[in-house]
């Protein structure tokens, strides 16, 4: 049977869109050139038997607050989409065992700030607040179709409503890096380190141009919806979503790799596969990164213009994640973080930008960022009773290791397995001071470097797991290249989606939901 659409990648924007256009009654067809689908959505016993650990991505609150997830969301909950929360869905532990947690309760965390230091809880208010107004326009812009007459009526509706220089101010504001955010706007040192590190997970720096901007909008998505994961795991998801595909009549092929986009007279006439076989379709989605639509599945078309702006393309740090196998739950010597789904150790604001600088040098950070999810605590059955499990992932490793930063790791220009457990072991010294008899409890430990990373996904280039830099010139309506236009181009039946186009890195979908609303969905 001849497929409407031909979808390459089963990522959460290939799945998003195959999800939306199957529904839709579009016969779709995903391709995959892994083993498994999902994209960075794995659930595996990577370490010990009954021990299941989210492999990378982990954390859902993107996709349980997007258009995407309103959209599936009852009918993937069919199929056993279910999530776990926790009232506390992020902390801060600095070095000297100093701890903050934020709740999903505003007035408990205006009144814990404002105890920190007076007024940093009003500010707080005020900064979540001021995102909860501006939400209808805000996340417009963060999400919805850039290029297109309904943001340019919502545009003009704010020039209406602020006038053109109270938009234009709004705009400035906006641009405002996190650290001139949180230095001016928070006296207390727990309160900016509690935020400094949640730029990194948009793959910024707290010195990047709309970082602050960001932060705001994580203070106001974690307070107002938490931390949840997935019961069973992202992988879990990854079933739902085949299961709802397929009960509609649409079909995920693994091993499957795409080896060109077939394309006649400018227009898609097809994929052809690296074995040889040939699949005639009008409409193909790729979710791949720059480098591997211009390069290898559009090699043969002559696109000039393209094919030079994916080769000045700037992927950012890579991701390094840690796993363990715990034999019972850790107890954590700082209070109130038995709880937490995600907890950050860091400084503050300096020792965030140090690591992120570091590794943007290509050097392993001498103190890395490091995020620790406790999975467990939301869903037992991700390991067998009275056991855990952690998820730590490091978000400013270097993608090419040039050196080390702290002068003990030996290195040789690569991510070979000494230099990989060596790191671990770094970031196994920094945790273990925090948690009593770590080295009693660890059971099993397994790493993954940027390269692992890369090796598992081709579109993770350099262990990157946001598509590309997200700094401003490589955002928005210049995502991917400065002459985008909502993910099409010249070759007609073609969209462009994935993390590296707009709006970006993460489990929203957006670019799926897009992509597929834009073909009738």
């Amino acid at each position: 049977m001849r497929p409407d659409h031909v979808i390459i990648g089963t990522g959460i924007n290939a799945l998003v869109a195959g999800a939306l256009l199957a529904l839709k009654g579009d016969r779709v067809l995903l391709l995959e050139r892994e083993a498994v689908p999902g994209g960075c959505l794995r659930t595996e016993e990577i370490t010990l038997p009954g021990f299941r650990h989210d492999v990378m991505a982990a954390t859902w609150v993107l996709f349980m607050t997007s258009p995407a997830g309103a959209a599936l969301g009852p009918h993937l909950a069919r199929h056993g989409f279910d999530y776990c929360h926790t009232p506390h869905p992020t902390a801060v532990l600095r070095p000297d065992g100093s701890a903050l947690v934020l709740t999903t309760d505003r007035a408990k965390n205006v009144a814990a700030f404002n105890a920190l230091a007076q007024g940093d809880g009003d500010r707080h208010a005020a900064d979540v607040g001021g995102v909860e107004a501006d939400a209808p326009f805000l996340f417009a812009l963060l999400g919805g179709s850039l290029w297109s007459w309904p943001t340019a009526k919502l545009l003009w509706g704010q020039v209406r409503k602020k006038g053109l220089r109270g938009l234009a101010a709004w705009f400035g504001r906006a641009l405002v890096p996190a650290r001139g955010w949180l230095e001016t706007g928070y006296q207390s040192p727990l309160v900016q380190a509690l935020y400094a590190p949640w730029v990194l997970h948009c793959g910024l720096t707290p010195e990047s141009t709309y970082s602050g901007q960001m932060g705001k909008v994580i203070a106001f998505a974690l307070e107002a919806a938490g931390a949840p994961i997935v019961k069973g795991g992202s992988g879990q998801a990854v079933a739902a979503f085949r299961a709802l595909i397929e009960e509609k009549g649409g079909k995920i092929r693994t091993g499957a790799d795409v080896d060109r986009i077939l394309v006649k007279d400018g227009r898609v006439r097809g994929v052809a596969l690296a074995g040889g076989e040939e699949i005639a379709c009008a409409s193909v989605l790729a979710s791949v990164a720059p480098g591997q639509l211009q390069d290898r599945l559009l090699r043969d078309v002559n696109l000039p213009e393209d094919r030079a702006a994916a080769a000045t393309f700037r992927h950012g740090r890579g991701n390094f994640q840690l796993h363990y196998a715990l034999g019972r739950r850790p107890e954590w010597l700082s209070p109130g973080l038995d709880e937490v789904a995600l907890i950050h150790l860091a400084d503050g604001i300096d020792s965030v930008s140090k690591s992120a600088n570091e590794a943007e040098r290509g050097m392993l950070p001498a103190t890395p960022t490091i995020c620790v999810g406790q999975p467990h605590r939301l869903d037992p059955t991700r390991c067998p009773d009275g056991k855990a499990i952690l998820w730590l992932q490091i978000p400013d490793a270097p993608r090419m290791v040039r050196g080390d930063a702290g002068g003990e790791i030996a290195t040789d220009g690569t991510w070979s397995e000494a230099t990989r457990e060596a790191f671990a072991d770094r970031i196994e010294n920094l945790l273990k001071r925090h948690i009593r008899d770590f080295n009693a409890i660890k059971l099993a430990r397994r790493a993954y470097s940027p390269a692992d990373l890369e090796a598992m996904n081709v579109n993770l280039v350099g262990g990157d797991p946001y598509g590309g830099l997200c700094t401003i010139d490589q955002f928005f309506i210049f995502r991917p290249y400065p002459h985008s236009t909502n993910g099409t181009g010249p070759v007609r039946g073609l969209i462009h989606i994935g993390a590296s186009t707009h709006p970006g890195p993460g489990l929203g979908g957006g670019s799926g939901f897009l992509a597929a609303k834009r073909l009738g969905a």
